[in-house]
């Protein structure tokens, strides 16, 4: 994904105030071995690009002066209640250093799941979101999480998901493991279970009972 920006000659509160009310994000680059650059980007496309899943995940193609270069979104401000990007920063990458992402958890496959489909269970998205390490060129823009399988009363972790070659999790996800969903049956279904196995007991008994002579 491909992204804009322009080189920033001014600086500080005053200046960004009036680069914001032109239609302009204040912003900066860094990371690798060379400095810190200040850009600025046009408004809108920005909002519009922060709207797209990809675009937080993903490897970014930043041009500034006709040069560019690779980066990650790395974090960004904004308004308080306005539709409004203050400001924000991108981080350099080498293809040879791995990154540390979060990436995006695409659940499929629940509604072939026996547990959904045979016994009536809501499937819980605990977490949405992974943390993950890998070189830039094997960077997933998601990662599919599988629930065909999930079973009643039973969780999907970290360490079950098949990650993409080249790509790991972080040590204290590994070391976590975290549940990233679960199977469970709603409370109310479970009451009406209960309460149906007892009078489905006493059905078979009361017609077995003989008829008493009428007097």
């Amino acid at each position: 994904m491909k992204v804009v920006a322009f080189e920033r000659s001014v600086q500080g509160t005053g200046a960004s105030r009036r680069l914001r009310n032109s239609g302009k994000t204040p912003g900066i680059v860094y990371g690798s071995k060379d400095p810190v650059a200040v850009i600025e980007l046009d408004h809108n496309a920005l909002f519009h690009a922060l709207r797209k899943e990809a675009f937080h995940s993903s490897i970014l193609d930043l041009e500034i002066g006709g040069k560019t270069q690779q980066v990650l979104l790395r974090d960004y401000q904004m308004h308080p209640f306005k539709p409004l990007v203050l400001h924000i920063d991108f981080q350099r990458v080498s293809a040879t250093e791995k990154v540390h992402m979060r990436v995006p958890l695409h659940f499929t496959n629940a509604e072939t799941s026996a547990a959904v489909k045979l016994q009536g269970a809501v499937i819980s998205h605990i977490i949405t979101e992974l943390e993950i390490s890998c070189l830039p060129a094997d960077l997933p823009e998601f990662i599919e999480v599988d629930l065909s399988k999930v079973e009643v009363g039973h969780s999907i972790h970290a360490k079950d998901v098949a990650l993409p070659k080249g790509v790991s999790l972080v040590l204290h996800i590994e070391q976590e493991n975290p549940v990233l969903a679960n199977a469970r049956i709603p409370t109310v279904k479970a009451a009406e279970a209960e309460e149906a196995a007892p009078a489905a007991a006493v059905a078979p008994a009361a017609a077995a009972e003989p008829a008493k002579d009428k007097a």
